[in-house]
This record gives structure tokens, C-alpha cells and sequence, in this order.
């Protein structure tokens, strides 16, 4: 396991310096940045788990918060957060709640930051061995839910749009798309014919989620000639199984 950790932070402080001794202590290899886009986009490849230091500074940096959040999305990082409910509620008018693997309140514990973000890069590990399903839907409640249930097998990867999933497919390949038939701006029918004419989406696994299950609307979703539709009431269960057999069918068909 790679113990790799950026710690993004403004300058250096006892309070930093502190946790990054303790985090070194529990033989993770810490690597410091500033919060500037410069220097962000230098780490798209590797680490991939950061750990950013807020601070009063965070209302000031709105354009730098925006491009960690597409970072996280388009190179699947994980982002932990350490900073009061002020700094907290700033960062997630660009960084919305969902992307935030851990959020730590100070005053800190700093043995504690350090154990939970070795657990944290412990479970990164495990995840990246796991099946990548990209879900795409422009509903944020719809979204944590079946994130929530996903998450127990899978690594999943959330947008809220069909031009971020189109942005986030330019350099991630997942093993399946999970893709709302019905969005705004650029619709899922819209967003097939985008991965279905790239060479390198070309061939990767969508199918359909749609809220109609009528005769009509599910021979309008099939004649797209997706991998298949799910529909969107279904359970958390149901919802599973579904995704596990289509893993199963494709495995077979693969060997």
C-alpha cells in the first residue's frame, strides 16, 4: 500500500507542523502545497488522498476551491477536511458536502486525525482493487443515496451532469456508467452518443436510470441501445443485485 498524503495548507504553523510529524509517525509520507491551482495540478497522478488545512484565508480562494472539487471528480481523489464550521460551511459553497471523505473540527485531536487518515488511506487502497461505477444524475438528493448503498461494493465516483461526466471519462475509465436518462442542458441520450462516438468510451458499459417505467418510455430507453435501464424506484437491494448480475453476465462473456 502506497501511505502517499498531500497536505494542502497556507504556510506552516506549529499546529501543522505537529500533524505532520504525528501523521510521519504513523508511517505516512506526507507531501506539503499550497492552495494555489499552480501547485495543485501538479499532483493529478499521485497522492491520492488530500488532507486540506482551512483556514480564514478559505473565502478568499473560491476559484482554487472549484478546481480541487473537479480535481477530486475527474482524477478520484479523496478529500479530508480539517477546519472550523465557519471554514467548513465557506468551502462548501464551491465544495459540496458529498465529495468530503472526513471533515475534522479543531480544536484537534491530532492522534486521532492521524489514525483516521491512515484508516482513510487504508480504505483507498481497498477501493482502488474494487469495480469504478461512474454515476451521473442532476438530482444531489439521488445522488447520496444511491452513492450511500453503492459504496458498500463498489468505488463510485458521483457528477451532477452529463458535461462532467463527459470531462471526467477524458481521463478516467470506469467499469460502468450509471447515467439519468432525464437531465438538463445535456441530456443521457445525449451523453450516450458522446461516449459511444470516443474511441476510448466506446465500448465502456451505460445503463439507463429512468424514473418511467411505462411500455412506451422503456422502448424509447432501449432503442438507444444501452447495456440496459434501471429504474430509479428501485431499493437499495434490488438496486445491488441488479449490478452485481450485470458484473457476473459480462464477466462470463469476457472469458
Amino acid at each position: 500500500m502506497e501511505n502517499n498524503l498531500l497536505l494542502i495548507s497556507k504556510g506552516s504553523s506549529f499546529m501543522i507542523d505537529a500533524l505532520t510529524k504525528a501523521l510521519k509517525d504513523n508511517n505516512i509520507n506526507v507531501i506539503h502545497t499550497e492552495p494555489k491551482i499552480s501547485e495543485l495540478e501538479k499532483y493529478k497522478d499521485d497522492p491520492g488522498v488530500f488532507l486540506f488545512y482551512l483556514g480564514n484565508f478559505v473565502d478568499e480562494i473560491s476559484d482554487v476551491l472549484v478546481f480541487l472539487k473537479d480535481m477530486c471528480i475527474e482524477y478520484d481523489k479523496t478529500l479530508c477536511v480539517i477546519g472550523d464550521a465557519t471554514e467548513y460551511s465557506v468551502m462548501t459553497n464551491s465544495i459540496p458536502a458529498e465529495y468530503v471523505k472526513e471533515h475534522f473540527e479543531r480544536p484537534l485531536d491530532i492522534k486521532k486525525v492521524s489514525e483516521n487518515m491512515q484508516e482513510v488511506l487504508s480504505v483507498n487502497d481497498s477501493l482502488s482493487k474494487r469495480k469504478k461505477i461512474l454515476l451521473v444524475d442532476d438530482d444531489p438528493t439521488y445522488l447520496t443515496m444511491v452513492k450511500a448503498w453503492l459504496d458498500e461494493a463498489y468505488r463510485v465516483v458521483i457528477v451532477n451532469s452529463g458535461m462532467q461526466a463527459i470531462t471526467y471519462l477524458a481521463n478516467n475509465e470506469p467499469d460502468l456508467i450509471l447515467l439519468d436518462y432525464e437531465m438538463p442542458v445535456t441530456s443521457g441520450p445525449q451523453v450516450l452518443e458522446m461516449i459511444r462516438t470516443e474511441a476510448a468510451t466506446s465500448t465502456t458499459p451505460v445503463i439507463f436510470l429512468t424514473g418511467k417505467s411505462d411500455k412506451e418510455s422503456v422502448m424509447k430507453v432501449l432503442a438507444l441501445k444501452p447495456n440496459g435501464y434501471l429504474l430509479k424506484s428501485m431499493g437499495k437491494e434490488e438496486l445491488l443485485k441488479s449490478i452485481s448480475d450485470f458484473f457476473e453476465v459480462n464477466k462470463v462473456k469476457t472469458l
